[in-house]
């Protein structure tokens, strides 16, 4: 492997103590997240003691108010510091992300008693989080979910099975989103249903092609019992507080990919600097030069539009367009900058013995979750030009 170490990115933060931030989260990633990543994705591990780490760290509430445990931290400092951590492994900034995801509907459109109660323990004590909105005759279609919660007294009664829920089976809360009335978008609830609950269990990890130590699973609610108090914002509330979430969790996809990208950069330039053909380092070939600066640029551009989409949503202004702008072009930079880095290393780079490969299977599910980049352009079109004609 290359022994020239990537200088790291030169990021542009507005207080002191957000850089102190991105420090320590700089040596959590250099000590104790990077030296395991690839043995334990082939093994197929989760770091869950490492999750604890983080939420020791103060790292798993950044965005959410102090008052409840939370970092009080702007949308474009926590975005950059899950850029540091998936550069580091990506199952661990993508962790990081759904956990905060999770964490939202309750955060932004649960009562207070309801935060008091159950935010503290989700964003800095040690737990995990999990959100279930996609079913397994519902993904691209997620109004058209079939989950039912049933009203029994002061408790609900919650049935259906969802799929590809990122750690699914370990988590120790899921967000749920049930159908609760009518056909359609307005007939969805929001929950909040404990890990342990009775009824709630979870399948096999599913097989992937990457992020093979991150479980994704399909959960099962076989008449799983909450009670009221757990359900979050009002009846038939749920599909618009999913929508919410996922305008920031798209935000969070966006800087994983960017960290991605940024990690197979440094490791193509820095074999290109060493690797030496023709009597002379790879790197001083045109073609390779010309494949670098394309990359390089390419993860800068991403990363100025992840940063603009945050900075629009810290200062309260719409940024849904936005959002699904930044998903798009920074997944697709991804899967176009770990292709290349791939290229770079030769044969070498088809092999586990570098990094490279794994980088280019992790980053092709980015274009996938959180809403398909087919979608993501349907989202933005509609801003553009209003919706579909029907």
């Amino acid at each position: 492997m290359p022994d020239r170490a990537p200088e790291p990115v030169d990021r542009q933060l507005p207080t002191d103590e957000a850089r102190d931030l991105i420090s320590l989260v700089r040596d959590i990633a250099r000590r104790e997240i990077a030296p395991k990543a690839a043995e334990e994705e082939d093994a197929g591990r989760f770091p869950r003691e490492l999750f604890t780490l983080l939420s020791q760290s103060g790292l798993l509430g950044l965005p959410y108010d102090a008052e409840y445990g939370g970092g009080d931290q702007p949308y474009e400092v926590y975005l950059q510091v899950l850029e540091e951590l998936a550069a580091a492994r990506l199952t661990v900034g993508l962790g990081v992300s759904v956990h905060t995801l999770a964490s939202y509907a309750l955060a932004a459109f649960g009562a207070k008693e309801q935060q008091a109660e159950y935010l503290p323990a989700m964003l800095g004590g040690g737990l995990l989080g999990a959100y279930c909105l996609s079913e397994p005759s519902s993904g691209s279609d997620a109004a058209s979910l079939r989950t039912r919660a049933v009203r029994d007294g002061d408790d609900w009664v919650i049935t259906g099975t969802k799929a590809w829920i990122t750690h699914g089976g370990i988590a120790d809360f899921y967000t749920v989103m049930a159908r609760t009335g009518e056909e359609g978008s307005r007939g969805i609830s929001a929950f909040l249903v404990p890990g342990d609950a009775e009824g709630l269990g979870a399948a096999v990890p599913e097989k992937k092609m990457g992020m093979k130590g991150s479980p994704t699973a399909q959960v099962h609610l076989d008449g799983v019992r909450v009670p009221d108090a757990r359900r979050i914002g009002e009846e038939g509330q749920g599909f618009a507080i999913a929508l919410s979430a996922l305008d920031g969790g798209r935000l969070g996809i966006a800087a994983c990919a960017i960290g991605l990208a940024q990690a197979a950069l440094d490791e193509a330039l820095g074999y290109a600097t060493e690797r030496r053909q023709f009597g002379k380092p790879i790197a001083d070939f045109q073609g390779l030069r010309f494949m670098l600066a394309d990359m390089a640029t390419q993860i800068e551009a991403g990363r100025a539009l992840y940063l603009a989409a945050a900075r629009l949503r810290d200062a309260g202004r719409p940024f849904a367009k936005q959002a699904a702008m930044a998903k798009l072009h920074c997944t697709d930079t991804a899967m176009r900058v770990t292709t290349d880095a791939v290229q770079v290393l030769g044969g070498y780079g088809y092999t586990a013995d570098f990094p490279a490969e794994r980088l280019m299977r992790e980053a092709k599910v980015l274009q996938i979750v959180e809403g398909t980049n087919q979608i993501q352009r349907m989202v933005i079109a509609r801003h553009l030009a209003g919706p579909e004609t029907r």
